[in-house]
């Protein structure tokens, strides 16, 4: 198995200028586009992207038909981990979830025409959009054979049933796309349905109050009321629901994982930049060992992210599932990021807590990583059931 790490000229020039439009565009607009409490504004979305737009920048995760330049995963990796050095980065670039997610789903699953309806305006950053799965307990969360949520059939459509909660960017997405039971179909399928916005029945509830707050349309409650929608509207085939999640799933949970550590890299610099040139004790503070620990503890956690990135953006582009892949990487990576950050704010001092520094919003932000798409614990619950598993079919080959 061999794993290149070297970057092709072409990207190597993304990455470059994807860096500096980091630093020279968004940056500069963090302090007014970050001050709301409940999130960033399609106001402030709109102007990012126009930015990225105009630098040739926009969503370059997509294929070059719906106007990316169709990066596979190693090279999104590079990529994503630049954009990620800003919370308004991946916004800027059109590619934070849930829409990055979204992209990726319906280019390998929509049809032309879905695709020319959703995915075309999506990808240009004209609309948002949602992925409705997780619901209140007891139903569907890091569990999802829970889901309750229902669609069953009528003349020329389905009617959709159900709650969901924790739905990110729901207010003022275009549409959702719904995950539901398709009893008729079989005793456990699901099937995914865009239901648009306005649609009869899709009602979005109430704005969760919650520990991060950078995602565009924040998070929501979002009721299905005997929502019908047409046969047009079923995404893939009937039944496939839950084998379509994994087509977004695998690849969803790397790209937060680059995200994140381009944030986590910005962090360990503003660390070292604090360490370097705060003095007490009679000398700098970098000269201090607790400190030096600290600061090669983070440059570890960073190193060792990025491997496993790497190597599970390589599974994918292989062909392969990578769902123990990601899920090693997901839980390394979110525990990591939440470290280097915390470190960063613990080096920081009493600036670390304050607004003078960005590192509190960063903690605030990262923490909620160890939760969604999969806690910690039911990754590791999955890590160690696939370790048994190949154990017990070994045995079996030589019983």
């Amino acid at each position: 198995m061999t794993i290149d790490f070297t970057l092709d000229p072409d990207l190597q020039n993304l990455r470059d200028r994807v860096r500096g439009f980091i630093a020279d565009v968004v940056i500069p607009a963090e302090d007014e586009m970050l001050s709301d409490p409940h999130g960033v504004s399609d106001a402030h979305r709109t102007v990012l992207q126009a930015a990225a737009r105009q630098a040739g920048l926009l969503a370059p995760h997509v294929g070059q038909r719906w106007g990316g330049r169709g990066l596979d995963m190693r090279g999104r990796a590079v990529v994503f981990e630049e954009a990620g050095y800003s919370l308004l980065g991946p916004l800027a670039l059109n590619c934070a979830a849930p829409d990055e997610g979204n992209m990726h789903l319906l280019e390998h699953v929509a049809t032309e025409e879905q695709k020319r309806r959703y995915l075309a305006p999506l990808a240009r950053g004209e609309v948002r959009s949602c992925f409705t799965m997780t619901e209140p307990a007891p139903g569907a969360g890091a569990d999802p054979s829970l889901l309750r949520t229902t669609a069953r059939p009528v003349p020329g459509g389905w009617v959709i049933d159900g709650s969901k909660w924790f739905i990110t960017g729901a207010e003022g997405a275009a549409y959702a796309i719904c995950m539901a039971r398709t009893p008729d179909a079989g005793k456990d399928a699901a099937t995914m349905f865009f239901v648009d916005a306005g649609t009869p029945g899709f009602r979005i509830g109430r704005r969760l109050d919650t520990l991060d707050a950078g995602f565009a349309g924040g998070h929501y409650e979002v009721h299905f009321e005997h929502c019908e929608v047409p046969e047009s509207s079923v995404l893939g085939e009937v039944g496939r629901g839950f084998a379509y999640a994994q087509v977004r799933l695998a690849p969803a949970r790397l790209t937060h994982c680059m995200r994140w550590l381009g944030l986590a890299r910005r962090a360990q610099h503003i660390a070292v930049e604090v360490a370097a040139t705060r003095r007490l004790f009679g000398s700098r503070l970098s000269d201090l060992g607790m400190a030096q620990q600290m600061l090669a503890d983070n440059e570890i956690d960073l190193a060792a992210s990025r491997v496993l990135i790497l190597h599970a953006a390589w599974v994918l582009d292989n062909g392969q599932r990578g769902s123990a892949e990601s899920s090693i990487t997901k839980t390394f990576v979110s525990e990591a990021v939440n470290r280097v950050v915390d470190r960063a704010v613990q080096l920081a001092g009493a600036r670390g807590i304050s607004g003078d520094l960005p590192l509190a919003r960063f903690l605030q932000e990262v923490r909620a990583f160890r939760i969604y798409d999969g806690p910690s614990e039911t990754h590791r619950w999955s890590i160690a059931r696939r370790l048994l598993r190949a154990r017990d079919a070994q045995e079996l080959v030589h019983a």
